[in-house]
């Protein structure tokens, strides 16, 4: 059985997918989710889907080895970043070598590094007049989004859209295509 973690921030609609694409899955399953706010609305649908998720600090994500031990216990084969917006500790990554994976809603190495998250990258891509736009599933190292690329899936982008309409293209990349790549990724 090969066991993936979740990291997310946020609404959590990717770690939902990824549950719900696992679900009755013999040979992977999602374990387990951490958040680092307390009032993500992940946790609300991993209580739902009855998958067992936690909140963390700071403190314990990157100044102890609390998460580290959680992480430990749990030997996960695969950490997925769904919408985690914290730099991930080298000493975590360290212990996980080429066990981290990211999502990015941009075609990196466009549009990626510290602040480019959401809808700030949405609002770039369109105020910069971008023809296309897409997702990105890379490897997590030292550096924000700048791990080795696994995967990339591209859409358009019309002049007459706005950041949402390029959000709502992009989510559906990130529904279609993430899943996919993980399972992938667990198979290899």
């Amino acid at each position: 059985m090969k066991r993936i973690v979740i990291f997310a921030s946020g609404s959590g609609s990717n770690a939902e997918n990824l549950i719900k694409f696992f679900h009755n899955r013999d040979n992977v399953s999602v374990i387990q989710v951490l958040t680092n706010n307390p009032y993500a609305k992940v946790l609300d649908r991993c209580k739902k889907l009855n998958v067992s998720a936690l909140s963390f600090n700071r403190i314990a994500f990157s100044k102890t080895e609390d998460v580290l031990n959680i992480l430990k216990v749990t030997q996960p084969d695969l950490i997925v970043l769904a919408g985690f917006l914290w730099k991930f500790p080298e000493f975590i990554l360290k212990e996980f070598e080429n066990k981290v994976i990211n999502i990015h809603p941009a075609l990196l190495p466009n549009y990626g590094g510290k602040g480019m998250y959401g809808m700030h990258v949405h609002k770039a891509v369109v105020e910069n007049k971008e023809t296309e736009t897409g997702i990105t599933i890379h490897y997590v190292n030292e550096n924000y989004d700048e791990g080795a690329i696994i995967f990339q899936a591209k859409c358009n982008v019309l002049p007459t859209d706005s950041a949402n309409d390029v959000a709502e293209k992009i989510h559906l990349l990130e529904m279609e295509h993430f899943p996919k790549v993980v399972d992938r990724i667990l198979n290899e």
